[in-house]
């Protein structure tokens, strides 16, 4: 049996600039462009390890159990008065606990003004998914509106957060969001023991 935080924790800083492995990706299961199995079939040509992170839904796991993909998905949910995105890893998709968490339907892993006003409790949320048998990881960071970014990151620490996504391609959302700067992200990974993730968040045909 695959242990995936310790897969995901063996991943270099190389492996995700080299484009070797991508952990956020979106389907249309969500908001992607490109079928579930498309994203396979062109990951099986260019990528070692890869990670399908639909939002709030594991819809495109359950409906394809044979997948080579790193079991991912993307939450919608709130910490005090911060919008963030909380990516789940190597959870058991089916696991009772993670049950509540997912979209009731399509309209919440697709829509944003659904998505934007979505009540999950961001402390039990990280407890299932740690239930699940996962981890759980703030999606790049530098998109949140956190004043301070380092309290934040230790606030969220704190609720058991285990990893944070570092490289991740930032500067279509720079001329927006502009509390933190992406080159603080992972010396802060560093300096808090975090697991450090990437991906492209890719939501085109081809990856």
């Amino acid at each position: 049996m695959i242990k995936y935080p310790e897969l995901i924790k063996s991943f270099t800083k190389e492996d995700y600039l080299n484009n070797k492995v991508n952990l956020h990706i979106h389907s249309t299961y969500s908001d992607g462009l490109a079928a579930f199995e498309e994203i396979e079939t062109q990951a099986a040509d260019k990528l070692k390890y890869f990670s399908i992170t639909d939002h709030n839904t594991v819809q495109g796991y359950c409906e394809n159990p044979q997948t080579t993909a790193i079991p991912g998905v993307e939450f919608d949910v709130w910490y005090k008065y911060i919008f963030l995105h909380l990516l789940a890893y190597g959870i058991d998709v089916k696991h009772p606990s993670m049950q509540k968490f997912y979209a009731k339907d399509k309209r919440g892993t697709e829509m944003d003004l659904v998505r934007f006003f979505a009540k999950r409790d961001i402390k039990k949320l990280i407890n299932a998914i740690h239930d699940a048998g996962g981890i759980a990881v703030l999606a790049h960071p530098c998109c949140c509106w956190a004043l301070n970014m380092e309290h934040f990151v230790k606030d969220l620490i704190n609720l058991g957060l285990d990893g944070i996504e570092v490289y991740y391609p930032y500067p279509r959302w720079r001329k927006y969001i502009k509390f933190s700067n992406p080159s603080q992200i992972e010396p802060l990974a560093d300096k808090y023991d975090l697991i450090k993730t990437g991906g492209t968040d890719c939501h085109s045909t081809t990856l």
